[in-house]
């Protein structure tokens, strides 16, 4: 059996699919999940892994690990990883911030604990550390449909996003296949690309034109603060304005596991079209 945390999230709900069109067996764990979340054959599985004891199988072959931000930033990662030590496995998705960005609470030290107890675990493990996803696009789907136009900052500033479907696909590989235990893999798009060129990508998608507006850092920041906290806004824009060597590099890691480039951000936007309209 494998387990699925996160089961209806970008990348949990797609891995789900996956591992069920393989004939795995897959319990799908979210705090609100159903029958009508999941593929025909999964298990659906209501748990909250911020409780003491979440009813979780016990003893599966494997389980993807996806930790929410609420429980990134306030939960005790030994205590949310101990559930999962009779497991043969646990594929960690972490983020690439834990190598780029060692000193923020948000991007860098919540996620690295999470790393250092699955470690101390015992268990075989693997951390996937995506960059930016391609999903986080979702957000201007509401100026896109209202106006047609998209607002963001650093419009010029190119980074590799990541399909969350290259993410769901390595995952259900290294669930499935050997020779990936204590492995660590960057996941990103293939090639670098800038929110300007993201917003003329979604109008190709949707055959209409779309107006790009540059906001200033500061208009952006007071934007992310009514959905985010201030520490994960400025390190966001960090990210976003000033990436490192690093953050702005094409990980070979999706291709040399799924034998295939990764997706474009315009092959995720024409498959998410409908958002937009």
């Amino acid at each position: 059996m494998i387990v699925v945390t996160g089961a209806t999230g970008n990348v949990g709900r797609t891995l789900v699919r996956m591992l069920a069109e393989q004939g795995q067996e897959v319990t799908a764990v979210a705090r609100r999940i159903t029958e009508a979340d999941v593929p025909p054959g999964v298990r659906p599985l209501a748990a909250d892994l911020s409780q003491p004891s979440p009813d979780l199988p016990a003893g599966a072959d494997a389980v993807f690990l996806l930790v929410g931000g609420d429980l990134m930033m306030a939960g005790d990662a030994t205590q949310l990883v101990a559930p999962f030590t009779d497991y043969g496995r646990i594929v960690l998705l972490s983020s690439l911030g834990v190598a780029t960005r060692p000193d923020s609470p948000s991007h860098g030290q919540a996620l690295a604990a999470f790393e250092e107890a699955v470690m101390a675990s015992g268990t075989d493990w693997t951390f996937l550390r995506p960059g930016g996803f391609a999903s986080n696009a979702f957000a201007w789907a509401p100026s896109v449909r209202a106006s047609r136009m998209i607002a963001a900052p650093f419009g010029d500033v190119g980074l590799p996003v990541v399909d969350p479907d290259d993410i769901a696909a390595v995952a259900a590989a290294v669930l499935t296949q050997p020779g990936h235990e204590k492995a660590i893999y960057d996941l990103t798009g293939p090639t670098l690309t800038t929110p300007r060129q993201r917003a003329t990508a979604i109008a190709d998608a949707i055959g209409e034109r779309i107006t790009f507006t540059e906001q200033t850092r500061e208009e952006a920041r007071a934007q992310m603060l009514t959905f985010m906290p201030a520490q994960v806004a400025e390190t966001t824009l960090d990210i976003l304005g000033t990436p490192t060597v690093r953050e702005q590099q094409v990980s070979p890691d999706v291709e040399k596991i799924l034998g295939r480039a990764p997706a474009t951000f315009a092959d995720w936007a024409n498959r998410n079209a409908a958002a937009f309209r």
